[in-house]
C-alpha cells in the first residue's frame, strides 16, 4: 500500500487499555497511521484541528464535553475529517445522537470484531455510513426524519430572514399614533407610536418583531421603527411627548442614542415591555444613563401581564408605569383587578412614577380608573391610533 493510501487517524478514548487495543488492531491491519491518541473531548477536538486526519475514532462517553459535542466541533472545524463513534452500548438513541452531531460510523466495544473495526473505518473513510446491523436501518430512518425536519426548519428560518431583510432594505414601515390623555385635564399628554408593517399581510407587529428576534435583527428593525416615529416629533402639540417601544437591547444600543439625542430627548419616552428580560440591571442602567440625563423617560409597558412585574418595576426604576390591558379590561366589574391596580398606583405614588392605563374601552372602566387615582389613560374609548399626531 502506498503512502498516499494510508489513512491518518486520531483515536479518542478515555480508557487507555481500550485505546491501545484499537491501535494494535489497526496497526496489524495496515494502511493506518495513528497521528493522535487522546483521552477526552477537548483533546480530541484539539488533535483534529492540529492534524486534520482522515478519521477520528471517538468514544461516545468522553470526559470534558462528551462525544456528541466533540463530534460536532470536529466536523465543523475539520470538514475533511470523518468521525466514527465508539461506544460500550448498542444504543439506538446514542447512535442517533452521534449521527446528528456528524458521525458517519458506529462501533460497539466488545461486540465489533477486529475485522469489523477495520472495515468500518475504511468504509467511512470512503464516504459510506456504517452502523451496527441490528439497529442500522431503524436509525437511518430516524436520521432521515431528523434531517428532513432540520432542512424544513432551515428553509423556514431563511424565509423569515428574507422577509425581515426586505423590510430593513426598503426602510418602509408605517406608523400610527394613539393619544394618551391626562384624566384631570382631559388633554392629550402624549402619543404612543405604534409600528405597522406590510398592510397586505395578516402578520401583526408582534409577529414581525418575533421574526426579527429569531434571525438576530430585532435591534435593526426597532431602530428603523424608532427612526420613522421620530420624524414626526416636530408635529407634537405643545407639551406633549412621544412614546416609542423598544427592547432592552435596543434601549442600550448606541444607534438608538444617536437617534434620540439628536431629536427631542426631553419629549421622548422609551417603553420597555415587561416581557423583555433585562439580564443585568446595573449594566442596563449604565447604558441608558446618557439618555436619562438628557431628559428621556423610561416606561415599563404591559405591567401586570406577566410574573416578572414586581422585580421589573423595582430594578428598572421607571418614570412611567403602564397598566396592561389585561388588568384594565373589565376593571369596573372585577374586584381583584381593582385591588392589583390600587397596589400599583400606591407604588407609583410612593416612588414618583406616573401611571398610564392602557386599553380603556368603556366609560365605566375610565371612571373606576380615575377614582383609583390613575393619572393618564389610552384606549379606543379615548382615541384610536391615527397616521398623524392630532391634538
Amino acid at each position: 500500500m502506498s503512502a498516499a493510501e494510508v489513512l491518518r487517524i486520531v483515536i479518542a478514548e478515555d480508557d487507555p487499555v481500550m485505546r491501545e487495543a484499537v491501535i494494535t488492531v489497526i496497526a496489524a491491519a495496515g494502511g493506518f497511521e495513528v497521528v493522535g491518541s487522546v483521552g477526552d473531548a477537548e483533546a480530541a477536538i484539539a488533535a483534529a484541528r492540529e492534524h486534520r486526519p482522515d478519521l477520528v475514532l471517538l468514544d461516545v462517553k468522553m470526559p470534558h464535553g462528551g462525544g456528541p459535542r466533540a463530534a460536532q466541533e470536529i466536523v465543523r472545524r475539520c470538514p475533511g475529517t470523518r468521525v466514527v463513534a465508539l461506544s460500550a452500548y448498542d444504543d439506538r438513541g446514542a447512535i442517533l445522537q452521534m449521527l446528528q452531531a456528524g458521525a458517519v460510523g458506529y462501533l460497539v466495544k466488545g461486540v465489533s470484531t477486529n475485522r469489523e473495526i477495520v472495515e468500518t473505518l475504511r468504509r467511512t473513510a470512503a464516504g459510506e455510513i456504517s452502523l451496527p446491523a441490528a439497529v442500522g436501518e431503524t436509525v437511518l430512518q430516524e436520521l432521515g426524519q431528523h434531517l428532513d425536519r432540520t432542512e424544513g426548519e432551515e428553509r423556514h428560518h431563511e424565509a423569515i430572514d428574507a422577509r425581515v431583510r426586505t423590510v430593513l432594505a426598503s426602510r418602509q414601515v408605517g406608523m400610527v399614533f394613539q393619544p394618551i390623555h391626562q384624566l384631570a385635564t382631559q388633554r392629550v399628554a402624549g402619543y404612543e407610536a405604534l409600528v405597522r408593517f406590510d398592510p397586505g399581510s395578516s402578520r401583526g407587529p408582534r409577529e414581525w418583531l418575533d421574526d426579527a428576534r429569531t434571525v438576530g435583527a430585532l435591534v435593526d428593525l426597532e431602530l428603523l421603527a424608532v427612526r420613522t416615529a421620530l420624524t414626526h416629533v416636530t408635529e407634537l402639540p405643545g407639551g406633549a411627548y412621544l412614546a416609542v417601544n423598544v427592547s432592552p437591547a435596543t434601549a442600550a444600543d448606541e444607534g438608538l442614542h444617536d437617534l434620540v439625542l439628536s431629536g427631542a430627548p426631553s419629549f421622548t419616552v422609551l417603553e420597555i415591555t415587561e416581557h423583555a428580560p433585562v439580564h443585568d440591571y446595573a449594566t442596563f442602567h449604565r447604558a441608558v444613563e446618557p439618555l436619562r440625563s438628557a431628559g428621556v423617560r423610561l416606561a415599563v409597558d404591559d405591567t401586570g401581564a406577566g410574573m416578572a412585574s414586581l422585580r421589573h418595576l423595582l430594578d428598572l426604576a421607571p418614570d412611567v408605569i403602564k397598566l396592561d390591558v389585561s388588568l384594565t379590561r373589565g376593571i369596573d366589574r372585577d374586584r381583584s383587578r381593582r385591588a392589583l391596580a390600587r397596589a400599583l398606583i400606591t407604588f407609583a405614588d410612593d416612588t414618583g412614577c406616573d401611571i398610564v392605563a392602557e386599553g380603556v374601552q368603556t366609560a365605566q372602566e375610565l371612571d373606576v380608573l380615575a377614582d383609583l387615582g390613575v393619572g393618564y389613560a389610552q384606549g379606543y374609548f379615548l382615541g384610536v391610533p391615527q397616521p398623524s399626531l392630532e391634538a
